[in-house]
């Protein structure tokens, strides 16, 4: 599949790349959409029974949304804390990809990786590999990573203040906001037909398996979806091959035919047939 991040970090990058300026609009604007939806978080933490200082804990520590809203779900459904602890761990388990791609690209000092390991999540790596420079990635990174952080913890203690006052956040549309602007960012670099088939498997793969999987499994098994089509990709390239050779043959073989017949046709004219 196409990889449009950087690795490198020239001089000229800055110049040939996207204007400084533009990767902060870019990082505040998802920083402020989806931390917005820490209000969500909150209200739906307090409505499950945990506790002002349980919730906040939770987003300053864990700070991954999908996973502490799986987490704070599975209470409010009466479900066991191991089962509820287990769901939000397969869920974050994605972030450990995430970390091995934005290691080589960011090239952070390793005095710095375990605190920007904190801010691996969904929208600090979509914005990090949307960018044309190892520069720009870094701005990103950290511009998503420092507003989303900031904006999700204090939106997540005033929902759990203001949970009785803002009622039903599905109401206001707040718990959409996150998946909504992830959607936003994946869409544009869905640029080749293997990388729109590869999302596509994915949605089937894990709406299929959301109602018999436990939650963040669903999330794990649409990760299949690569190596599917990635599979059928060379299969089809494989079948594609033989045929493009067997053409090139036979091309091979009328050429040089047709070569004998004129080194024949002008034998025979040498011998006055």
């Amino acid at each position: 599949m196409t990889q449009r991040t950087p690795i490198t970090d020239r001089a000229g990058d800055a110049a040939a790349g996207k204007p400084d300026a533009a990767v902060v609009r870019d990082a505040l604007g998802v920083g402020v959409a989806v931390g917005l939806s820490g209000l969500a978080f909150g209200v739906t933490s307090a409505g499950s029974g945990l506790g002002l200082l349980q919730t906040c804990a939770l987003s300053l520590l864990v700070f991954t949304g999908a996973s502490q809203f799986a987490l704070v779900g599975a209470l409010a459904a009466g479900g066991s804390p191991f089962t509820a602890a287990a769901g939000a761990f397969f869920l974050g388990v994605r972030n450990a990809f995430y970390g091995l791609r934005l290691s080589q690209l960011l090239d952070v000092p390793r005095a710095v990786r375990p605190f920007a390991a904190q801010w691996v999540i969904d929208e600090t790596t979509a914005v990090t590999l949307a960018q044309p420079t190892r520069r720009a990635a870094r701005i990103g990174f950290t511009v998503t990573g420092l507003s989303l952080y900031l904006l999700w913890n204090l939106t997540t203690l005033l929902g759990v203040l203001g949970a009785k006052a803002i009622g039903d956040t599905g109401a206001w549309g707040l718990d959409a906001a996150g998946p909504a602007v992830f959607l936003a960012l994946l869409a544009p670099m869905l640029k080749t037909p293997t990388e729109r088939a590869v999302a596509g498997l994915a949605v089937l793969l894990g709406l299929g398996s959301l109602p018999v999987l436990p939650a963040g499994v669903p999330v794990l098994v649409s990760a299949l979806a690569a190596p599917l089509a990635l599979y059928a990709e060379g299969r089809r390239g494989g079948r594609t091959q033989p045929a493009a050779q067997g053409s090139t043959d036979l091309t091979h073989a009328a050429e040089i035919t047709d070569t004998a017949d004129t080194a024949d046709i002008a034998d025979g004219r040498e011998q006055g047939w």
